[in-house]
């Protein structure tokens, strides 16, 4: 006989008690190994979900970071005569200035020394003016009323150690006659164009001259020039003080001591040139002392004589005449505005007063984003930004050059101008606007957000809109009253629609679904009234016949024949739809809907990324809806029928209201598994970021927008921080709604916990 066991063949009590303590222990033991590694595991959870916050952050926090600005360095430059323009190039090596004695360089690193630009012979004439440089090109304006062209060059030269040097030089261009009398010519003005340059300049107190110059290098590298040469008298009153010209080349815009705004359209081979007052300084009439347009040549920027600043847009009315537009108003100078710097990269510019004051604003935004200080109060002679916009250089008039340096990555960048109305170039309204890249380098990026966020909740509602009554009154009729030989049918098939990837429904949607709905859309919105309404009618007829005993003695035949019932109501409802729409929406319903509503009709549209999208996030809903519905505790069921209650109000009143926590939980699992949905959003809608409630438009997410645009966004750049932006506001989105989603579902249950 083994140890342990007695005759009668029981285990003694000793050993059973031993037994049951070691079995005891060991449960204990996986009970807490168990915790534990639950335990980790959550705190694993929520680690990385902080870390990929922090990380999103991390990519974020540069945008709104406040510019840094240090000044480099105070030099004297070895130029003579009066100050009267200057610039540097790309890399901030080297200044030139322009004086009423000649051009001369300086170098802003020290060590290096070159000549003045050799001019050619004046006959006797002085320099009196000279306008902004322009691609590295001054026109300079003489006493004999003559203007000189020269053309700055830089030679970039590494030698072994790839070092870099930069060699200035110029290029003698034309004399042009600008003032026949020869006036002195004291306000010129120049663009430069694609096959030459123009000048403008005041030749009298109300005499305005316009040059065209066009210069062509033939084969043998021969340049010809051919000018062509305007006169025009403007309307002005007072003296004509600053001059400005449009990139296009056809209009020249002056400022007057009276505060007028003249625009001065010139002629071509279709009209003649006119020339009329389009606007005026605010308030009273105060002197203009600067005119400079920003890249693009869209908005003008006016500065007037007590400080103000002020930007434009030149606007055609109704009445096919132009005039100004205000967009914004920058924080004002103590003095007059002097200079005004435009940058060469975006819609920024510097400018500065007689307060000695440097300021940098942004025309998109209307924001002063900082200033300095230069303590040159009425003596700045010029204020230039660096070409990269990373240096503020100006210039007084005792020679005196200072160098600041920059570091601002993102200008224009608010909570205004990423979630609020901005007036645009060629806007002439504020309105919210995505649109970040361009044909050219003068394009103004759009970067509202806010379309983007409409977008992802209007695709958002009509997926929960397509997907939530389906999938919960699926759930409810299967856990409810379907036979369970069905019920082990049913579940595993919805539940394997979730495995269909999103790509495959996108594509799915974009090439077959959106084709078919343009065709069959009036059927398609009938379907559910025919389909119920023929439910309803054979529903009563079998309540009344011998039918409704056939279905009591034959379970779950009540289902094949619902969707037989189905297949009849969407062949009726294709039938109705055709003939409804040949009859009453004149043969076509896109033609109907725009002339009766004045709606468009897309072909991709966020009615079927409702109905692709709403088909990915059914599978969620059902199948947890339907767990939350089978997991009521039978006795429940049990207790309510024994009461008397039919099956129809037990499972209303008894089982629905238990089951509403894990019910609104699965409506807010597919909210966010819908927001969150990239792919099928992406392909089956046009991407259009518009703000329009109408199913029958486009939009674009937030999630598509990132999918589209990162891979071309420059890393670190505003638009690569900008959409690292979008995907906090996700990860911040669907936080907040999960959050929410938590508390009402624990208030559902602790308000329920008593059935």
């Amino acid at each position: 006989m083994s140890e342990g066991v007695t005759d009668s063949g029981s285990i003694p009590e000793k050993v059973a008690t031993m037994a049951t303590e070691k079995g005891l222990r060991g449960r204990l033991a996986k009970d807490r190994m168990a915790t534990r590694v639950v335990s980790a595991s959550g705190f694993m959870v929520i680690f990385f979900i902080l870390a990929i916050f922090f990380v999103i952050a991390a990519e974020v926090f540069p945008l709104f970071q406040s510019p840094e600005v240090s000044l480099n360095k105070v030099i004297d430059i070895k130029a003579k005569g009066t100050v009267l323009a200057f610039a540097t190039e790309e890399y901030k090596t080297i200044a030139y200035t322009v004086t009423s004695q000649g051009i001369f360089f300086q170098s802003l690193k020290g060590g290096n020394t070159w000549p003045p630009v050799a001019l050619p012979d004046l006959d006797g004439a002085r320099i009196t003016s000279a306008s902004t440089p322009q691609n590295h090109m001054v026109v300079l304006g003489l006493s004999d009323g003559r203007s000189l062209g020269v053309q700055i060059k830089f030679d970039i030269s590494f030698n072994e150690k790839n070092e870099r040097s930069v060699h200035p030089g110029a290029d003698i261009l034309d004399f042009v006659q600008l003032s026949e009398s020869g006036r002195p010519i004291e306000l010129i003005h120049h663009h430069v164009g694609d096959a030459g340059y123009m000048v403008t300049a005041v030749t009298g107190p109300n005499e305005v001259a316009v040059v065209q110059v066009k210069r062509k290098k033939n084969m043998m590298g021969v340049v010809r020039t051919k000018t062509q040469s305007h006169q025009f008298t403007l309307p002005n009153k007072g003296a004509i003080t600053a001059l400005a010209m449009d990139h296009e080349l056809s209009a020249v815009y002056a400022g007057t001591e009276s505060g007028q705004v003249i625009r001065l359209a010139l002629p071509t081979d279709e009209i003649d040139s006119s020339a009329e007052i389009i606007g005026a300084t605010p308030g009273k009439a105060v002197k203009i002392t600067v005119l400079k347009f920003l890249k693009g040549g869209m908005t003008l920027i006016l500065g007037d004589a007590e400080g103000r600043v002020i930007s434009s847009q030149i606007m055609k009315g109704d009445d096919q005449r132009y005039h100004l537009s205000l967009v914004h108003g920058f924080e004002s100078h103590a003095g007059a505005v002097r200079a005004i710097g435009p940058s060469h990269r975006d819609k920024g510019f510097v400018t500065t007063g007689d307060d000695g004051m440097v300021r940098y604003h942004f025309g998109t935004s209307g924001q002063t984003e900082y200033e300095l200080d230069t303590g040159w109060k009425e003596n700045i002679a010029d204020l230039v930004m660096a070409p990269k916009g990373d240096g503020i250089l100006a210039l007084d008039g005792k020679g005196r050059l200072g160098h600041w340096t920059v570091s601002n990555p993102h200008p224009g960048i608010t909570l205004r101008s990423l979630f609020g109305k901005v007036r645009y170039e060629g806007y002439e309204n504020s309105e919210y606007s995505w649109q970040s890249t361009g044909g050219t380098d003068e394009f103004e990026p759009k970067f509202s957000l806010t379309p983007l966020i409409f977008g992802t909740l209007k695709g958002t509602l009509y997926a929960m809109l397509f997907a939530a009554p389906l999938a919960l009154f699926a759930a409810f009729y299967s856990s409810q009253f379907m036979h369970d030989s069905l019920v082990h049918l049913v579940k595993p098939t919805v539940e394997f629609m979730a495995a269909l990837p999103s790509v495959v429904l996108g594509f799915f949607a974009a090439l077959w679904l959106a084709p078919r709905v343009e065709e069959l859309l009036p059927s398609l919105l009938m379907m559910p009234l025919v389909i119920g309404l023929l439910v309803v009618v054979v529903q009563y007829i079998a309540e009344h016949t011998d039918l409704r005993f056939y279905f009591k003695e034959k379970p779950a035949t009540e289902f094949y024949f619902l969707l037989i019932l189905v297949l009849i109501g969407t062949g009726l409802a294709l039938g109705l739809g055709i003939w409804f729409e040949s009859v009453l929406l004149q043969g076509d319903f896109r033609v109907w809907l725009l002339d009766a509503a004045g709606l468009g009709y897309d072909q991709r549209n966020s009615l079927v990324v409702g109905m692709a999208m709403g088909f990915a996030v059914i599978p969620i809903i059902f199948t947890i809806a339907e767990d939350s519905l089978s997991s009521v505790p039978k006795l429940l069921s049990a207790g309510s029928l024994a009461l008397g209650a039919t099956r129809w109000q037990t499972a209303v009143r008894v089982v629905l209201p238990t089951a509403s926590p894990g019910i609104f939980s699965a409506l807010m699992i597919g909210f966010g598994r819908a927001v969150g949905e990239t792919m099928i959003v992406l392909m089956a809608t046009g991407n259009t970021p518009i703000m329009d409630l109408s199913a029958f438009s486009g939009f674009r997410a937030l999630s598509a927008n990132i999918a589209v645009e990162l891979p071309e966004a420059p890393e670190g750049g505003t638009l690569f921080r900008i959409l690292f932006l979008a995907a906090l506001l996700l990860f911040l989105f669907t936080f907040v709604v999960n959050s929410i989603a938590e508390w009402v579902r624990l208030k559902l249950r602790e308000k329920y916990r008593v059935l």
